[in-house]
């Protein structure tokens, strides 16, 4: 029998803890002696070697450990606007202040010793956040304080600070007479903030990407074109055939691909004439589960996909939709290109080593042009209009009752239905576009999706169950 080429030298009985571990770091990215378990960081060591070849021969990636931490290096083919770093209370997404603050803190937590209070650290802060245009830090505005205390959190919830006297909390009442008492691990710290290039490197953005270089031989190209299908089926929720390069296409249609993944997180890969996905079977290999107890977002995307398929299903309705090509894929990701590039400082770029992305990119040769001749073109996808979805969700709220949608979303049905839709659009269930949204193939999967969300309430009346905590933001 012909050994695996994924976790080869794990026995049957490991190769679920393999998995576990393999999973662990492509979730988190880094792993600490107490995030995100107490026991997640031995799991991790006790594969490291097999999970650094394995990592390193399927994606591409880089798996740097040492004892007290473990730290996934990915790189990347494309940006993804819905990537995002969380708080740890809110769960909200951190904006561009919060991002800035924490490399500003990190810098700043590089240049201390074993331990600081946060009076010091945001007296150090200051001057640099003043010194960026449109940043700034004063305790008296508005959301400056916040803002730090979500990174200051978020930095002691991965390992980087361990807090040994006082609270960020305390210190948000009254900065005057509040504080903190930090010790720093500057392993973790240093863990925490690895770019692939130096940034002063860096003309654009573009430089972070893992750009081949032209004129490498048919064999090479095949070897880049399988990386990047792994990488896709490993990062997205979903593939589809139609949004990516031929290449790449004729790489996730092999039966390789599907056997190397499904042994190496012990997950299975589902395959449609539309595309390909990985799903989850464990519930916990996912940033943004789906459907589930979410809180009302996610019911609420659950609920809508649910109205899009009886709209579409209905044949008196069904025919007044609109079919429309959605937007060109790589037109869109150079838009994100260029928006991101627009916030680049204009100084402090090393310009005698500045990357510049080349613009030559690998040719298809012909016998692969061959291979792709029968690849689907791009279809045309059903157009929902932003007026039918707000009836939608005027729909659910008279159906259920405002107070069952929680206190922050029972008099905002607009604010619930924008939320919703850009989680259905992270999840690349739809596609959103001026004036309504595209409804994606993999949105059919969850057409009875009623049958499992809402459940009777003792009152005899048809309720959401929402989690109790989601009433308190």
């Amino acid at each position: 029998m012909a050994a695996h080429r994924v976790a080869g030298s794990v026995e049957p009985a490991d190769l679920s803890s393999y998995q576990q571990a393999a999973r662990m770091l492509l979730l988190h990215g880094v792993v600490t002696e107490n995030y995100p378990s107490a026991k997640a960081l031995g799991l991790v060591l006790r594969w490291a070697e097999e999970l650094k070849d394995d990592f390193r021969d399927l994606f591409g990636y880089a798996l740097h450990t040492s004892a007290r931490h473990a730290r996934l290096l990915r790189r990347l083919d494309a940006f993804d606007a819905g990537q995002a770093f969380l708080a740890v209370k809110s769960k909200r997404p951190f904006d561009r202040r919060r991002l800035a603050y924490l490399c500003l803190i990190l810098a700043c937590l590089h240049r201390s010793r074993i331990e600081i209070n946060l009076a010091d650290l945001v007296k150090l802060l200051r001057p640099y956040a003043n010194a960026i245009e449109h940043l700034g830090f004063d305790a008296t505005t508005p959301g400056h304080k916040d803002a730090v205390v979500d990174v200051m959190d978020w930095l002691v919830d991965r390992g980087a600070l361990r807090v040994s006297d006082g609270s960020t909390e305390d210190w948000a009442r009254d900065h005057d007479r509040g504080d903190a008492l930090f010790d720093i691990d500057h392993d973790s710290c240093a863990a925490l903030f690895k770019p692939n290039k130096p940034l002063q490197h860096l003309a654009s953005a573009a430089g972070l990407l893992d750009t081949p270089t032209a004129g490498t031989g048919r064999d090479a190209r095949r070897r880049l074109a399988a990386q990047r299908a792994r990488r896709l089926l490993i990062e997205y929720p979903v593939i589809y055939f139609s949004d990516t390069d031929p290449e790449t296409v004729v790489a996730l249609r092999q039966p390789t691909l599907a056997e190397d993944i499904a042994r190496l997180t012990g997950l299975p890969v589902e395959r449609r004439a539309e595309g390909i996905m990985l799903v989850d079977t464990t519930g916990h290999f996912t940033d943004k589960r789906f459907p589930g107890r979410g809180g009302a977002i996610n019911r609420t995307a659950g609920l809508l996909l649910a109205k899009i398929a009886d709209l579409q299903e209905d044949p008196d309705r069904s025919s007044s939709l609109q079919y429309l090509l959605p937007p060109d894929s790589g037109e869109e990701h150079a838009s994100l290109l260029y928006r991101i590039d627009l916030a680049l400082p204009q100084s402090g770029t090393v310009d005698a080593l500045a990357y510049e992305p080349s613009e030559d990119a690998p040719a298809v040769v012909a016998e692969e042009a061959g291979e792709a001749a029968d690849l689907p073109a791009q279809p045309e996808l059903p157009f929902v209009e932003y007026g039918t979805l707000e009836q939608m969700v005027n729909e659910l709220y008279e159906e259920f009752g405002p107070s069952s949608f929680t206190n922050k979303w029972q008099a905002d049905p607009s604010g619930l239905l924008a939320e919703a839709l850009a989680l259905l659009a992270d999840l690349r269930l739809v596609h959103a576009v001026p004036g309504g949204v595209l409804v994606r193939p993999a949105s059919g999967r969850y057409r009875n999706i009623t049958a499992v969300l809402p459940r009777s309430a003792h009152d005899g009346q048809f309720a959401l169950d929402f989690p109790l905590e989601d009433t308190a933001r």
